[in-house]
């Protein structure tokens, strides 16, 4: 869990049409109605759909005037593990930040490939998608898991703005994955 105070910035890592920018979207709305400040914006141009896209959150006890890229975030999501290879996900993480990325793969399995002293979570939200949304679309369960890795929005806040985004049926399923993406997310020190 993060501290309570001061700027927390957060990286999410997709693909086009996998949401990465929704489920950012969906976690500053829920600070917000929670009492934070709280800020959410993509990085894209005219990528096609399936080209590695970045969304940013930033979260504060105060109102926050920045308003451009985030550079040195506090945690990264990997919404697709397949970036691991494409991307440098990890440049800027701070020395104390946290990994939180959709793999099988163990937390020990991570930090070995990666040779990394990060703070790590891993979550299955791929097999969860399928379950719970019969389709491979991760970013609510990736949500779920953000949201109790980091510990600052309280998961009725996430439901609650999940509920409003989308129609009642997509958003009953949805509910489900964030929260078993909130319960199933394994992590490490």
């Amino acid at each position: 869990m993060l501290e309570d105070g001061g700027l927390i910035e957060i990286r999410w890592h997709g693909r086009g049409g996998q949401g990465a920018v929704t489920a950012a979207e969906l976690f500053a709305h829920a600070a917000i109605n929670q009492g934070w400040y709280a800020q959410a914006s993509p990085s894209f141009g005219p990528e096609r759909r399936g080209a590695p896209v970045m969304a940013y959150n930033r979260l504060d006890n105060v109102p926050i005037g920045i308003r451009s890229e985030v550079y040195e975030p506090d945690v990264v999501v990997v919404i697709d593990p397949s970036l691991l290879k494409m991307v440098n996900v990890l440049e800027g993480l701070k020395e104390n930040g946290t990994l939180i990325i959709n793999t099988r793969k163990t937390i020990n399995d991570i930090r070995g490939e990666l040779g990394l002293n990060y703070r790590i979570a891993v979550i299955d939200a791929k097999k969860i998608a399928l379950e719970t949304l019969g389709v491979p679309i991760v970013n609510t369960t990736m949500l779920g898991a953000v949201t109790r890795v980091i510990g600052l929005v309280d998961l009725e806040f996430i439901l609650d703005a999940v509920k409003e985004r989308f129609s009642a049926k997509a958003s009953e399923m949805n509910a489900k994955a964030v929260a078993r993406g909130f319960n199933e997310v394994k992590i490490g020190e």
